[in-house]
Formats: structure tokens, sequence, C-alpha cells
């Protein structure tokens, strides 16, 4: 599972920026998460081994692209188009990246995109109901040959039928997932159910991640460590291939 960031840091957006772990993280550091900068691994899908073969080869899996900035952050636009060549020319890897910035998107993407690469899927992440709804109606009417919702942090009940409704043939998977680390805020297992209902109506594959740190469920409230936290969720065993 290769990680590529080709660039460090973000501005927070948003309410589900506020425990943001690259800040977290950077901060115990002395780093400004703040600031964006180009990393060293900036090139790493176009790196060839001594035998001139690429480093990253398909068989690693998908590519987590960009998890410690946003791919569409306005500080990052003198990088992208580089960053488009590198996944024009490794169009045999499968690059994933995660977005809040949907309106963004449209301006920046490559001149020869077309309907969407094939190699590439976007997901927007709405964490209550407000971004939701300013994200989606932007992110689902975009070209992007793959493209998914999450929902993490899940800060509560969101509806997002009306947009399935529409484009539930182009809408891949929706995930939802809790907060984790300090200062983490609650996620309601019946949030999480609702999401499930509204994706099974639609045919709409689901998954759920994660059930942070504060996790209530039949009216109890779970403290739940970091390190059960996914399997917890597996447990509950809701996933919904559709």
């Amino acid at each position: 599972m290769p990680f590529w960031n080709p660039w460090h840091g973000c501005t927070k957006c948003s309410p589900g920026c506020a425990h943001c772990y690259v800040y977290r993280r950077d901060e115990m550091y002395g780093k400004d998460a703040s600031i964006v900068t180009k990393t060293a691994a900036f090139n790493l899908p176009v790196r060839r081994d001594r035998s001139g073969h690429y480093k990253l080869q398909p068989e690693a899996g998908k590519v987590y692209t960009c998890f410690t900035s946003d791919f569409f952050h306005p500080a990052a636009d003198a990088w992208r188009a580089d960053a488009w060549a590198m996944m024009r020319e490794r169009s045999d890897l499968k690059f994933y990246f995660i977005t809040k910035r949907p309106e963004r998107i449209a301006d920046h993407l490559p001149e020869n995109w077309g309907s969407g690469w094939d190699n590439v899927h976007i997901c927007c992440t709405c964490e209550n109901q407000e971004q939701a709804d300013r994200r989606l109606p932007v992110f689902l009417s975009l070209p992007i040959c793959h493209k998914s919702i999450i929902h993490e942090p899940m800060l509560e009940a969101i509806h997002i039928e009306k947009y399935m409704a529409q484009y539930h043939d182009a809408i891949e998977s929706v995930s939802c997932g809790g907060e984790s680390g300090p200062g983490s805020r609650l996620c309601d297992y019946d949030w999480i159910l609702s999401t499930r209902a509204q994706c099974v109506h639609y045919g709409v594959p689901f998954h759920f991640h994660q059930t942070g740190r504060l996790f209530k469920k039949d009216g109890k409230i779970y403290r739940i460590k970091r390190w059960n936290q996914e399997s917890q969720a597996r447990k509950a065993g809701i996933d919904f291939e559709g």
C-alpha cells in the first residue's frame, strides 16, 4: 500500500479539519502544518531502480496520494501540472486521493483529461450536512471516472439521498468513520446506519471504516482505543457491496 505525498501541509477549511492529524503530528516536531511545501518524494511515481524499472509497481496496490495535504490546495498550483503528468505516464498505477476542495477541481484538471482518467480515483469528504450540500453538487457533476464520498470525521447525521437519486450510477462507494486522537468528537452509530440505509436504497456500496474514539451505540458512549477502532467497525458487519 504505497503512499505518495508530493506536497505536505494544508490550511483548515471546515469543521472536519479542527483536529487534523497532520497538524497534530507536525506539532510534535515543531513544524507549522499550515505551510505547504513540495516534498522530497515529489517524483516518486517515476523513480527507477538501478535496472531501469519503476520502483512503484502495480502489484503494490493503489497509490494513496496527497494524504498529508489536499491535492487541490491553492498553494500547490505551481506543482500540480507535473503531478498530473506523472500520473499520466504511470497509467498502470491507480492513484487515490481525497479532497475538501471540489470547487477547485474543474479549473485544475489537465488539458487531456477528457471525461476522466481510469487510473485516478477522487474522493470528496463531507463531515456534516452543510459541507455535503456545499461540496457534493459540485463534485458529483464533474467528469471523473472513479468518484467516492467519505463522511469522516462524521460529525452528525448526513442525508445525501437527493444526490444519490441523481448520481448513484456514478458513485462507486460511500464510507463513514468517526474521529480519532485527542479532542475527538462523538460519532453516533445511528448516523452510520442512516447512511448505510441510504446506500442500500440506491444500490451504492457502503463501508464503515472506523468507530472513532468516542462512539455512541444504543444510548451508551464507548471510549475506544485507536488500535481497536477499525476492527470494531469491521465487527459490526454492516458493509454493503451494492
